[in-house]
Order: structure tokens, then sequence, then C-alpha cells
């Protein structure tokens, strides 16, 4: 043996093996059938009882494209992270219909559940007609499952009145009930945005179980390191009912942050201690349970500690939509955080030198009416010193200071002209303007910046806590507000609308009513927060 392969990381090869998925697993999962290697039958025998209580998923619409999710769950919360499924393949039908009684169905498939992927599924159903919506549903055995609603995206070049949608991030299941979904199940998305930390990774116990009128066994008290316990935590949060009625919803467009894996991991590094190797052993499990529990195409199939999330969609000709990862390709945190900092060497990057060449690509090529990037870390300044020092968070985009700026010079240098940046992370409502220089209020305006709140993190909230005066000390900063929920957009050809939405608390129970409590318009070709009466 090699004196250094104790500390190299596994290759590609044994990371597989240690994931234990196949090839052929893949490919059943996702509806297509395996060429290269001969699967085992799959079973036709008895399923067991109410196997869909994690619920239906649709997400990343295209033209004539959507892909679907579900995965069988008998038991959901059992210890083991299998759901209470055997150890067998198991057929699973899926029906399109452009009616929610299925009396015109358009499309008919199966899939394969497997144990190696929790048995879950991700058909990816083509040949739909755009800017469509439709109904969709599963069945296993004589069992059917509650039944979704998802969208098409228009042509890519149709013109397009308008897109809705909802962004979503932070939901702590533990802190508090999920009222903000029980809001928005109400609403019309055609999309709902997913910014990050769909699940977090820490022992839940007596000090941090502020969710009333709930009890769990033992076993979820534990830090998430294991597949088995990652599979767990999701089929934990996914039983709130309000989740999956926001998941049936609309299709989703869903990105990660950190406690997918582990609070403020960067890249290869845990920022506890754990060696590289063992930490991407981690990661390679935490990736497989994100993939397993989530509406992803074929294409975002991880390998080992590696998942491509990165990718592009568009919206006819209203709406070009980059969906960042600043979390697997980052530089680790540096060691000198003063102002002039190792934080601004031009070498640092949040999103690694193949996705920033990816994104500028996008940004040379846009030519819809509105850019989004959905991201998931805040990509304005913040000093967060209000007296006359200048300190920043070295997690969010501040920590990348070079990276930021090539970012603003790509979207100034290809003409870029109506820039949104939808971001989640730090559990309150911010509003900002994007500045070509931070450092002069009266530099030019380059896009808006919209951060949603948590769904659950943090419990209760309140209109105003102890970093209120930091992030208004900041003059791009429009606005700010510290309660849960969610932000509600609307975009055309001449305006984005962004509607901040709130619930009083969530910990008691999810009776909360729901308010906006802010209203912003940035016009087309005028950049910059202009905000109405709510």
């Amino acid at each position: 043996m090699s004196p250094h392969s104790e500390n190299r990381p596994p290759s590609r090869r044994e990371f597989l093996t240690l994931a234990g998925v196949s090839a052929t697993a893949l490919a059943l999962g996702s509806g297509i059938p395996a060429h290269a290697a001969q699967p085992a039958p799959p079973s036709r025998g008895r399923v067991p009882a109410a196997p869909f209580t994690l619920g239906v998923a649709s997400g990343d619409p295209e033209p004539t494209s959507v892909v679907l999710w579900t995965r069988l769950a008998p038991d959901p919360l059992a210890a083991d992270g299998h759901g209470g499924m055997p150890g067998d393949h198991v057929d699973v039908h899926y029906e399109i219909a452009e009616d929610e009684h299925f009396t015109t169905v358009v499309h008919r498939g199966r899939a394969v559940a497997t144990p190696d992927l929790a048995h879950s599924v991700h058909p990816e159903i083509h040949g739909l007609r755009p800017g469509r919506e439709y109904f969709y549903r599963f069945r296993a055995g004589e069992h059917l499952s509650p039944v979704g609603r998802t969208r098409t995206a228009p042509g890519r070049h149709d013109r397009t009145a308008a897109l809705r949608f909802a962004s979503v991030s932070c939901q702590a299941w533990y802190h508090g009930h999920f009222t903000a979904y029980r809001h928005l199940a109400t609403e019309d998305p055609d999309l709902v945005f997913f910014l990050g930390d769909y699940i977090y990774e820490y022992a839940i116990g007596e000090s941090n179980l502020w969710r009333q009128g709930v009890t769990l066994d033992p076993v979820h008290n534990a830090d998430v390191r294991t597949l088995e316990q990652y599979r767990l935590r999701y089929a934990l949060f996914k039983t709130d009912p309000h989740l999956q009625r926001a998941h049936a919803l609309a299709p989703w467009v869903s990105t990660w942050d950190d406690h997918e894996v582990q609070n403020n991991y960067a890249d290869a590094h845990s920022q506890y201690g754990i060696a590289v190797p063992d930490f991407a052993r981690q990661r390679a499990v935490a990736y497989r349970a994100y993939y397993e529990n989530m509406p992803l195409r074929r294409s975002s199939l991880p390998h080992g500690p590696d998942m491509r999330l990165y990718r592009r969609l568009r919206w006819g000709d209203l709406a070009d939509i980059h969906v960042l990862d600043t979390r697997q390709y980052r530089d680790d945190f540096p060691d000198d955080t003063s102002a002039g900092g190792e934080h601004t060497d031009p070498d640092r990057s949040i999103l690694g030198r193949a996705q920033e060449r990816w994104l500028e690509q996008g940004l040379r090529q846009a030519n819809a009416t509105w850019t989004l990037l959905a991201q998931q870390v805040v990509m304005a300044q913040i000093d967060r010193d209000t007296g006359p020092g200048r300190t920043f968070s070295m997690d969010q985009w501040d920590g990348f200071t070079a990276n930021r700026d090539r970012v603003f010079d790509a979207v100034r240098r290809h003409g870029v002209d109506n820039l949104a940046v939808l971001t989640g992370d730090i559990h309150r409502h911010v509003a900002a303007d994007l500045k070509a220089d931070f450092t002069d209020p009266a530099s030019a305006t380059i896009g808006t910046e919209l951060i949603v709140g948590s769904v659950g993190s943090d419990g209760d909230g309140a209109p105003t806590d102890d970093y209120t005066d930091l992030w208004l000390s900041n003059p791009h900063v429009r606005f700010y507000d510290g309660r849960r929920g969610y932000l509600l957009g609307t975009l055309t050809p001449t305006e984005l609308t962004a509607e901040y939405k709130v619930v009083d608390y969530i910990e008691a129970d999810d009776r909360a009513p729901v308010s906006t409590t802010a209203r912003f318009v940035t016009e087309a070709g005028n950049p910059g927060l202009k905000r109405e009466a709510s």
C-alpha cells in the first residue's frame, strides 16, 4: 500500500461500490430500458399497503418533457431507511392525462423501483405539448398514488405572457410546522424554485424539537452521516402533508445548499474536522439520497461524490433560467477574513472554474427578456459591521469577491439588462439591488436579488430581530423581515413583481394566516426595486 493511500480520495469505482448503485438500477428507475445489462425480473407480487406515503412530484420542465417522481415507503420512518419495502424490484406504472379525471390519457409507462435507489423512480416523459398543464399518477400493485399536477415549459421562442413562480428554502421540520406550504398550495404557480436546505443533518432532540404536537423515535436523535440516516431524514421531512401538496401542485426546480450534506461544507472540506476521504464518502451517500428523494432528471445522477446539479431551463421568450451550485465546487473558507484579505484573491471561486465558464456562456447566449439565477447564498455585498469597520460572511458571495466581479462583468459585457437573482439560506426575507460597485451607492444597479426567508428554520421569527439593523445599514438593501414564509413572483415582458408572504408563527401549529409584508416591482430595462403598497 502506498504511504499516502489512506489519505487519497477513493476512486469512482470504489465510490460506486460503496454506494451500491448499478447502471441497471439507474436506468430502470428512470423508466429507460437497460440495454447493457439484464436486470433481475421485476416483482409482480403483492405490494405492501399504502406505498405512496411520501407523495408525488415533478420537476425540470422542458417544452415537450418533464420528470416525475415518487418513492415507495409503506413504513416511511422505518429505522433502517428502507421505508418498509422488501428487498425486491417493484413495477411502478404511471400515466399522464390532460385532465385530473384521466379521461384523456396521453402517456403511459412503467419504471422499476429498486432497493438500490430506495424504491424511488424518476421517469422522464417525452412527447408532450409545450406550455400545457398535465396531471399524473402512479400505480404499484393495486395501490394508486395521489394525483399531481405539472406543466411543460412554453416553446423556446414562443411569445410568453407571464411566468408565475414561488421560491422557498430552508425547511427545518423540527423547528416548526410547514404553514408556508399550506398557503403556497392555494396559489397557482407555474414553477416552484427550491433554493437549498431541504433537510438538516443535525440530531433532533429535546433542545431543538420546537414543532409542537409531535413525538419522535430516538433514532432521529443522531447526526446524519450514513445512507440509511439520510434516507430516513428525507422521509421524516417528506411526511409533512403540506410539503407533499406543494410538490403535487407544480413542477419544482431544485438545488441544494450545505445541510443536505453538512453545515458549511466547502467542496471536499468538512468544517468539523472530518478527513477528506471520509468526508468524500459522506458526500457520496448524501448526494445519492438527494437524488433518490427529488424530482431530478437522469442527467443529475450522482457518480460517487460528484453530482451535476447546475443546469439551464428556458421559459419561452420570457426567461432564461440558470440553476447554480455554489456548494460543491467552492474553495474552502479563507484564514484571513479581513476587509482586504484572502477572500479577495482572484483565484478564489464559489462556482468552480467549469461552472463559471458554463455560466458565462449562458449569459453570452441569453436572449430572453429576463435572466434568472436560482442559487443558494447571498450575492449582494453585506457589510456586517454597523460601525466604521467592515466585516463580511465568508460563506456567502462576499467570501469570493473576485468570482462575483467576474459574474457582474459578464452581465454587463453581454448586455444582460434584466437580471434577477433568487436566493435562500439566511432564514429572512431580504430584497436588495445588485450594484456595479457596492462601495459606491451611486453606482449603476445591474440587477435585483430576491432573498426568501425560511419555511421552517429558526422557528417563529419576527418582523425585526437582532440582524435587522445590520442588513438595513447596507444602502442597497431595501427590505428585511425575519418571519417564515415564501416569495411569490410574476414575470411579464414589462416587469417583475415580487410579493413577500409571511406567517406570524409556526411552532404551535399550522393554522397561522398568511399576509403580504412587502411588494416590489422591477421594470424591464430599468434595474432596481420599486416598493409598492402591499
